[in-house]
């Protein structure tokens, strides 16, 4: 990608070589996002884009994530099966290994599309920082990416509550996918904060512990919401954790 991704690769070999993961990528047409793309491709490929077979291959293949959903939010991504999986989904297990290799993959599937959405914001955001000459558009920075990923969370709630399941329990199995994203996202919340210190706009602390801090209040703010605690709206939410935040470590 640009100087973030680059920043990422800097930081995953200084933290002893975390991989970098392919994703597969979600596909959507109009009036209908929550498409999903398979981890595997048929080697005789089922029709012309957009025919019937190939219609049939994306309804499939839906079917088989909202139903790997509902189930590894119910018990967890470790304890379900392929064969309650496709029981759910009401398709023939060959399906499934049609489309996946195992779990795994369903599990990128599912969060391809959001962290899209996520690596997007957070690019956004260091290119702002970058150009960032004051306090005022540190601030500006931080709030358009905190509404930015706020709106991903409301967009996709059941993802991001799955995201919270599991996010910190071993990188093993088809919880692994869900630990990079996670890895990802601490990563690229200290590059940010980096970037805002060679700006010279916060405060001489060191930048893991505050990007580490902000991340733990995020998702702890985001558990919160998912228990159903009276927290006022998201923008007055969002309003109010960058105000906090930036009041304890922008430079005075």
């Amino acid at each position: 990608m640009d100087w973030l991704l680059n920043r990422l690769k800097a930081t995953y070999r200084a933290d002893g070589g975390v991989e970098e993961r392919q994703v597969s990528s979600g596909v959507s047409k109009p009036g209908d996002d929550n498409l999903f793309e398979p981890g595997r491709v048929p080697e005789q490929r089922p029709g012309k884009a957009g025919g019937k077979r190939d219609r049939n291959r994306q309804e499939r293949t839906r079917a088989l994530c909202d139903a790997a959903l509902v189930e590894f939010l119910e018990r967890g991504v470790e304890r379900v099966t392929v064969d309650e999986i496709t029981k759910a989904a009401g398709v023939a297990k060959g399906s499934f290994y049609r489309y996946f290799e195992d779990k795994s993959q369903v599990v990128e599937a599912l969060f391809s599309p959001l962290r899209k959405e996520v690596e997007t914001a957070l690019d956004e955001c260091g290119r702002a920082l970058g150009e960032a000459r004051s306090t005022d558009a540190l601030t500006a920075a931080y709030q358009t990416l905190a509404m930015q990923m706020g709106q991903a969370a409301l967009r996709e709630p059941r993802l991001v509550k799955l995201y919270l399941q599991e996010c910190r329990g071993p990188a093993e199995g088809a919880r692994a996918p869900i630990r990079a994203l996670r890895d990802e996202i601490n990563s690229a919340a200290v590059a940010l904060t980096e970037a805002a210190h060679e700006r010279h706009l916060l405060r001489e602390l060191p930048p893991r512990i505050t990007a580490f801090a902000v991340v733990g209040a995020v998702e702890t703010l985001l558990i919160a919401v998912f228990d159903g605690e009276p927290l006022g709206s998201p923008a007055e939410a969002t309003q109010a954790l960058v105000s906090m935040v930036l009041d304890g470590v922008r430079k005075r």
